[in-house]
């Protein structure tokens, strides 16, 4: 056992002849190692933090301007300000070198002057959002604000590569809404789902809550959003996920999927070494800050404070409310397996180990024929349960011993690693397989992923893979970029022809642990029992159907000239109606990244215009042309919406902060309460696609994902995931509750398929129509 090999790496006793020294040199040498290799990581740090802090200026140019001054001073030429001079004043001599660090000083202050000049100046320019509402079909034409404003953001942030972090103290604060604005388009965004009479109830409301409490409320809020970086993140991250005490398991955790028209190996082992490696990679790239930030119009930088977290993370069960833990540094990650646990060492003698060499140790945990102890089989069915029992049982069972080492490795890990003994993915000749791979994704057994942790990577016997992540630590747009890096490093990179990775194994890499478990107790095995009997339940009754739709896409789309995203939400609308004879409130996720420390807001799709559009599609007396003026008022309301909501308008942010302050205060509201019991029916989400230019759909056609998805919300309603890929696929993933009498994801999915042949069917007939018009 590695841990009994430390015990005794250093050891001394006191005999007749004096001291007995003995120690073990390759240990020694590891903690040499250890060190070394933390000191270099806080010494790059410090020079990405003094390089970030200086942003859009350069180190460099502070040298330059120092020669120039000293050049200068020597010339016999005056430094502006007087600078050389006041600085002699307070130095203790004013011999040459005195003189050059006067120089020094001076270049400093003036180099400063302007770095944070500069910074101030770009905070300014990205508050203004304007450019976002600025049409960008062909043959628009740009204000000339917007023109002046994009010329300047360029000459300040264009001169120098950014790193990861670089914008992120240029980035503005979130802004705090006016309640009047918030209630008017609260108003506005319920009106199409309530009948008149319920309508002026819920506007009473509102007009008394903004006329009586929400102006105590909006001040404690106004005082929070000058103190904090955003407003709403911190409690976003704690109310709505970290204080949540039902199973992370299909109600939290979301999931990914592989390149499912380009499997390039059926090894699982090669497979495993390849992506764990690059995995590895990109973290690599997060710790020194090499990887560019994301950038909107290639112009405007999104944050990337969710970056951060994304590797050595892990959610911490506690009994009211569970904390996220993030390690500095991790050399491994944790490996499952046939129900046995391994710790697999992926450094080694300073180095990243190669995919042949991961390879190799993957080859060694899946040729174990050990047995899985009594309870380890089922052991991550604790973090698929309810949060408030795994945290009983992590208090009294994880606090010692061989338990308390081993949860410890998992949790103190880069990420892990789910070997999965059967094979799963997606097969041309049968796309109904897409639903299992998905399935197996989004909750696998219920007692095979370790849902706590930042995320998992699953592989199949037949060299598929996917990951399901924890949502507490950031959003899906972070694992989308992780997970384009990593295909697109499988692809530079390749594998043999036998299905191998490229690369040999020259020394033998350090062997995968077994970790060791006590898990032989009848409470313990009870209690495991009981979380994997809920995670069962939980997951029995979900009901997950993906459609992959190629009669048309995003090309077919930009031809109508209509925002693919305002697209796709009116067709759910007309499915929705379709399949459930009603409207319902609709959650759309929308990100607020151009903020410091943003994370999401709701864009409520369901619209008057919207339900307008779907009444004339089902109305038979319609005529074709207020159909499709109905359509394109509906797409151009949506968009303003979606619009509105990444310039920091949004609605339920705010309602959310002031309902907050409601509940520390201890002020009842019945307009909040009757906010907070609406169920979102159908809750909507679009998949991050082509973040970077990694990807190129024309160079590799078949690199085609089908995205990910996640479960349904609401016990009666919908969870709805899609992704448009290329210029003619559309994946939709769709999640129901099986115990629901009235919802049906396969009756969902023939709707949304009924919708998008019926849009097609409205633009092509309306084009000809046009055609006709003016041809005569």
């Amino acid at each position: 056992m590695a841990e009994a090999h430390s015990a005794v790496a250093f050891s001394f006793a006191i005999t007749h002849d004096g001291w007995d020294v003995n120690f073990d040199r390759e240990v020694l040498y590891l903690v040499w190692e250890s060190g070394l290799r933390s000191w270099k990581k806080r010494l790059a740090r410090f020079r990405n933090s003094v390089s970030n802090g200086v942003y859009p200026g350069h180190l460099q140019s502070l040298y330059f301007l120092w020669a120039l001054l000293v050049a200068v001073h020597f010339g016999g030429f005056n430094v502006p300000f007087g600078l050389v001079q006041k600085a002699l004043a307070v130095l203790p001599g004013s011999s040459p070198m005195w003189q050059v660090i006067a120089c020094l000083l001076a270049a400093l202050t003036m180099w400063l002057s302007v770095i944070f000049l500069m910074r101030y100046l770009l905070k300014v320019l990205l508050m203004y959002k304007g450019w976002m509402y600025e049409s960008r079909a062909p043959g628009a034409r740009i204000s000339l604000k917007t023109m002046l404003w994009v010329s300047v953001v360029k000459v300040l942030s264009g001169w120098n590569k950014p790193r990861l972090y670089s914008f992120q103290g240029s980035l503005p604060r979130l802004p705090l809404p006016s309640v009047k604005d918030t209630m008017r388009r609260y108003l506005i965004s319920v009106r199409p789902l309530l009948d008149d009479e319920n309508y002026k109830r819920v506007e009473k409301l509102a007009n008394e809550f903004e006329k009586t409490i929400a102006v105590k409320l909006q001040r404690y809020l106004t005082l929070k959003s000058w103190w904090s970086s955003n407003y709403v993140s911190d409690w976003w991250e704690e109310y709505v996920y970290l204080r949540g005490r039902s199973p992370l398991m299909v109600n939290s955790n979301f999931y990914g999927t592989d390149a499912i028209l380009l499997r390039p190996t059926t090894s699982q082992a090669a497979r495993a070494g390849a992506i764990i490696h690059f995995c590895m990679q990109f973290r690599r790239l997060i710790e020194r800050q090499e990887l560019e930030p994301i950038m909107l119009q290639n112009m405007v930088p999104l944050c990337s404070w969710q970056y951060e977290r994304l590797f050595n993370t892990v959610r911490v069960p506690g009994v009211e409310t569970d904390k996220l833990v993030h390690y500095q540094d991790s050399t491994h990650v944790s490996v499952y397996h046939k129900g046995r646990y391994f710790k697999l060492m992926v450094y080694s003698r300073g180095r990243l180990l190669r995919p042949a060499e991961i390879q190799a140790q993957i080859e060694q945990i899946l040729r174990d024929k050990s047995e899985p102890v009594v309870g380890e089989v089922r052991l991550a069915a604790l973090t698929a349960g309810e949060r408030s029992h795994w945290a009983h049982i992590r208090q009294t069972w994880f606090n010692r011993g061989h338990n308390r080492t081993s949860l410890h490795c998992i949790e103190r890990a880069a990420f892990n690693v789910c070997l999965d003994d059967k094979d799963y993915g997606y097969e041309e000749k049968d796309p109904s397989t897409l639903d299992e791979y998905c399935r197996i994704l989004l909750h696998g057994q219920g007692h095979d992923r370790w849902f706590d942790k930042s995320f998992n990577l699953c592989f199949s016997k037949n060299g598929f893979v996917g990951f399901n992540a924890e949502h507490t630590w950031a959003d899906a747009p972070v694992m989308g970029h992780l997970w384009e890096y990593v295909i697109w490093s499988e692809l530079q990179n390749g594998y043999t022809p036998e299905g191998n990775t490229n690369g040999s194994v020259d020394t033998p890499p350090p062997p995968p642990i077994r970790l060791q478990w006590d898990l032989n107790k009848e409470e313990l095995l009870k209690a495991i029992d009981v979380s994997y009997n809920v995670a069962q339940n939980l997951l029995n009754d979900v009901d997950l159907r993906i459609l992959m739709y190629t009669q048309y896409g995003k090309g077919f789309m930009k031809s109508c000239r209509v925002s693919p995203d305002a697209f796709i939400q009116l067709l759910l609308q007309l499915s929705y109606y379709r399949d459930a004879g009603r409207f319902c409130l609709t959650y759309e996720a929308s990100m607020t990244r151009l903020f410091r420390e943003g994370r999401t807001e709701t864009v409520r799709s369901c619209t008057v215009e919207s339900t307008d559009w779907v009444r004339s599609m089902e109305d038979p007396n319609a005529t074709l042309q207020e159909r499709m003026e109905l359509f394109l008022k509906a797409s151009r309301r949506h968009q303003l919406g979606y619009q509105d909501a990444m310039a920091g308008r949004g609605i339920d942010r705010h309602l959310f902060c002031l309902y907050v302050v409601s509940k520390y205060l201890e002020l009842d509201s019945p307009f909040l309460q009757e906010v907070f019991n609406e169920p979102w029916r159908l809750s909507t989400s679009q998949t991050p696609h082509g973040q970077t230019n990694m990807l190129d759909m024309k160079k590799y056609p078949k690199c085609v994902s089908a995205g990910g998805g996640f479960g349904p919300v609401a016990d009666d309603g919908y969870g709805v995931s899609y992704i448009i890929v290329g210029e003619d696929t559309i994946f939709f993933h769709v999640s129901s509750k099986k115990s629901c009498p009235i919802t049906s994801s396969s009756n969902f999915l023939k709707q949304i398929e009924r919708s998008l042949n019926d849009i097609r069917e409205l633009f092509t007939n309306y084009n000809k129509l046009k055609s006709v018009k003016n041809s005569k």
